[in-house]
């Protein structure tokens, strides 16, 4: 038995109270999921910035599916709070009475970052340090933050190891840097628990493939079953360490119940340690999609100039994590390709 499957057994038989910031968005909706599966009660806080409702409904009637249990039961143990990070009463409000925080809301994205870095400052800065002071006073036994690969910058080794850093490259690679630096700080000097975990190229159900800003999965999964073009910045040999979502739920929910000193108030890398090209990505899904839907043919990606404040490879070694919270991401890339193109298909045709 893994320890992963350890704590879930654990967690089905002894309900504790978790606040997650940022529930209505995609990694937000998935930790709730996992949450009400395992019977635990849920405080949920967002201001639908980026999040929507759509994905906590979905989110519990999955749950339901999983468990058997009436949606109305599942809803007996979930509380939403509308509000905003920004705002110190809306974060005291939300974790009063919380055992654990998983602190998921920020403003994403290195473009939107360079195209707004204050409002990317507000959320992730400010934001962030609300969450800190209102978690610290409310005494939560351990306070889990979303960083960032960005938080890398330019360093050149790979694969990229939590010790060594370099320059942010981005207002958003910035932000997510000044996180770490404030939960370290509370951490010397308020004894207070933290740990970050550092995602890299997270996708899975519930990654909105809308907007701008959208990731790069969703967003060539729509293009492609749509029949539209896809592009990709540069010449396709950048390269991601890409991991499924229900292995970032694993890392989170690890890192907030590990009972090992040596392991708190660190950072740890969120990944597979394995390293795909974005050409090698585009087959995958187009390969993918072809098998699932009729009368998809295969189209060449269209180039063009590589994005601004992009790194050239990412790959993380994830051995600190592996050692010191137990983690053993179930999902390789193509196991989780699989059931996220499931998804995105049944989603895209509703």
């Amino acid at each position: 038995m893994t320890k992963y499957e350890e704590l879930q057994e654990y967690l089905e038989g002894n309900q504790s109270t978790w606040l997650i910031t940022g529930v209505a968005g995609f990694i937000g909706s998935n930790l709730l999921e996992e949450l009400l599966i395992l019977n635990q009660k849920v405080v949920g806080l967002d201001n639908f910035d980026t999040g929507y409702q759509h994905n906590i409904d979905q989110a519990i009637e999955d749950a339901a599916t999983v468990t058997g249990k009436d949606i109305g039961q599942l809803k007996q143990n979930f509380t939403f709070i509308e509000g905003d990070i920004r705002e110190l009463e809306d974060c005291q409000q939300a974790v009063n009475g919380a055992d654990y925080v998983l602190h998921q809301a920020a403003l994403g994205s290195v473009p939107r970052s360079i195209e707004d870095p204050i409002n990317t400052n507000r959320a992730n800065i400010d934001g962030f340090l609300n969450m800190l002071v209102a978690s610290r006073d409310a005494k939560v036994n351990r306070f889990v933050y979303a960083a960032s690969s960005s938080t890398y910058g330019d360093h050149p080794d790979l694969p990229k190891v939590e010790d060594k850093i370099g320059n942010p490259l981005s207002p958003y690679a910035v932000t997510k840097v000044v996180n770490e630096l404030y939960a370290s700080v509370f951490a010397k000097t308020y004894d207070f628990k933290t740990i970050g975990l550092r995602y890299f190229n997270i996708f899975g159900k519930r990654q909105n493939p809308n907007g701008a800003y959208a990731a790069v999965i969703p967003k060539w999964v729509s293009a492609i079953l749509g029949k539209e073009d896809v592009f990709i910045n540069g010449d396709g040999e950048t390269s991601r360490d890409f991991c499924y979502i229900k292995n970032t739920v694993q890392i989170n929910l690890l890192s907030a119940t590990i009972d090992n000193d040596d392991a708190i108030d660190q950072v740890y890398n969120v990944a597979l340690h394995d390293r795909t090209s974005l050409n090698q990505l585009y087959k995958m899904i187009e390969d993918k999609l072809i098998e699932r839907v009729n009368g998809l043919i295969e189209k060449d990606p269209i180039y063009r100039d590589f994005r601004a404040g992009d790194v050239r490879h990412s790959l993380a070694d994830i051995s600190k994590a592996t050692e010191l919270l137990g983690y053993e991401p179930d999902y390789k890339i193509g196991q989780g390709l699989d059931e996220a193109m499931d998804w995105y298909i049944a989603d895209l045709k509703k």
